[in-house]
């Protein structure tokens, strides 16, 4: 069984006494491809060194919401050289609109559109992240797509209601279920679960954050997928195997990813003692 972990920050400092282990946990658990997120390019070259350091690890470019205060007139020509020089950049973001006690909505809107921009120049998908914007964030997309023509991407750690999943998928966009998807009070989520196309599907860490049941809590680390990946099969009524195959494929469909044949070990290597 192969697994994806379409969104991971293990640059992150929480990881950095232990990334062999945890590299040894995540290939045990069968997960034999990540995509690295970055919040802002100054990440660029830890995110690379990681790359180096781990064959699955691909790896985006961009600017989140929380920092559009960071963007600046040479940002644009920073995030274009980064993706340009290193054919393991798969994708821009993570990027998008947060405004859960924001203050600065125009300004996270100019700079989420001029990413798109970037995007489409590119060819390359977007990572998008969502919180408290669905509507305005729908209405930013039809707009770009009317002016510009679409971009591909996916709604990351989704968190949104039926009806506004629908309105991403209506837009062409795949969607990632994180660690909430299996938290019990997340009935919304696991119906936007059930919904989704299974060609359209996608599973994700968003770690160090987001750990799911059984290790809520805790620090979250990309084995933990697997803990994602069973949940979201259980609620869709499908093998765990199917769920892995689907979604590991939407991954390489998606992001373009050409995964390491030799890193991995087989799924019997496996224990629920993660």
């Amino acid at each position: 069984m192969q697994l994806v972990d379409t969104h991971v920050h293990i640059n992150f400092d929480v990881f950095q006494s232990e990334l062999e282990a945890i590299r040894d946990r995540w290939r045990q658990a069968g997960v034999v491809g990540l995509v690295h997120s970055c919040v802002e390019p100054s990440e660029a070259a830890t995110i690379r060194a990681l790359a180096d350091q781990f064959p699955e690890l691909s790896y985006a470019v961009g600017l989140h919401p929380l920092d559009a205060e960071k963007w600046t007139s040479e940002t644009t020509n920073k995030i274009l050289s980064l993706a340009r020089s290193d054919t393991r950049v798969v994708a821009i973001g993570e990027m998008g609109l947060d405004f859960f006690k924001a203050e600065n909505q125009q300004q996270q809107k100019a700079v989420f559109e001029a990413q798109l921009a970037i995007a489409k120049q590119l060819n390359l998908p977007v990572i998008i992240h969502c919180r408290d914007a669905s509507a305005p964030m729908k209405t930013l997309l039809q707009e770009f797509w009317e002016r510009n023509g679409s971009v591909k991407g996916v709604m990351h750690c989704w968190g949104g209601t039926p009806e506004e999943t629908q309105w991403f998928l209506d837009l062409g966009f795949y969607i990632s279920f994180s660690g909430i998807v299996t938290f019990k009070n997340a009935q919304s989520i696991q119906a936007s679960a059930v919904m989704v196309p299974s060609d359209r599907l996608l599973i994700e860490t968003d770690c160090p954050f987001l750990a799911p049941v059984p290790k809520r809590g805790k620090r979250n680390e990309p084995a933990y997928v697997r803990y994602v990946a069973e949940c979201v099969a259980s609620l869709r009524d499908v093998p765990l195997e199917t769920l892995a195959t689907q979604t590991t494929q939407n991954a390489i469909a998606l992001f373009g990813l050409t995964l390491p044949t030799e890193s991995v070990s087989s799924t019997e290597c496996y224990t629920t003692n993660l």
